[in-house]
């Protein structure tokens, strides 16, 4: 498609012409790119505005990189901060307390399921904190995936930090949160705690709990 079609279907009142002329932007130069994704960052449809946010971060640019920010900062869709906040991971360590500040103050699942697996690999510091607010959070999904993550502190300075946590999670209510405590307990098993934690849960009076504690055995 050329240029001039991919601006005015950016401009077209139908959703599926702009997200069309948005996928064509990827055969373009970033300097031609980014300024018109910019044009739709506060389009009306989430779906539009999320091809934008993907759209900068395939584009990498400083001028991609503020406009994500503004995204992340302003966007009232949980969709599009996610996928903002996927875009902005691939700028590298400069993304890094961005992202950090925005697990802090936003507490959607879908927001912080996205940060956490984009930030896999962190420093242990920062994945401490990540790992710490999911927990202290009130999604299970999040505090199962922070759970998972903790096991990447073994071995670090944040260890006995991280296994506190583990044993506090393998006295949750929730049978999945038991369950992910006794599968990241095993990465410290060198430690008493866990391995006490662990007997207890071989014992626990879920299935699912119980099989955990297995898994790696199989």
């Amino acid at each position: 498609m050329e240029l001039h079609q991919i601006e005015s279907n950016l401009a077209s009142p139908n959703p599926q012409n702009r997200m069309k002329a948005m996928v064509e932007l990827r055969n373009h130069a970033p300097e031609v790119v980014v300024p018109l994704l910019k044009q739709r960052m506060h389009d009306r449809e989430f779906i539009v505005r999320s091809f934008v946010a993907m759209g900068l971060g395939n584009k990498q640019t400083e001028e991609g990189f503020a406009a994500l920010l503004d995204l992340i900062a302003c966007d009232s869709d949980a969709n599009v901060v996610a996928e903002a906040a996927n875009s902005l991971a691939k700028f590298g360590d400069a993304a890094v307390p961005h992202l950090v500040q925005l697990f802090e103050r936003n507490s959607h699942w879908l927001v912080r399921q996205s940060i956490l697996a984009a930030l896999e690999g962190v420093g242990p510091e920062i994945l401490m904190q990540l790992c710490r607010w999911g927990w202290e959070g009130e999604d299970l999904v999040v505090q199962g995936n922070a759970i998972a993550m903790l096991g990447q502190l073994c071995g670090t300075p944040q260890e006995t930090l991280a296994l506190a946590i583990l044993l506090e999670a393998a006295t949750a209510e929730a049978d999945m949160i038991r369950a992910q405590a006794a599968r990241t307990l095993k990465e410290f098993d060198q430690h008493p705690q866990a391995q006490a934690a662990l007997a207890t849960l071989r014992q626990d009076t879920n299935l699912r709990v119980v099989g955990a504690t297995f898994e790696s055995l199989v």
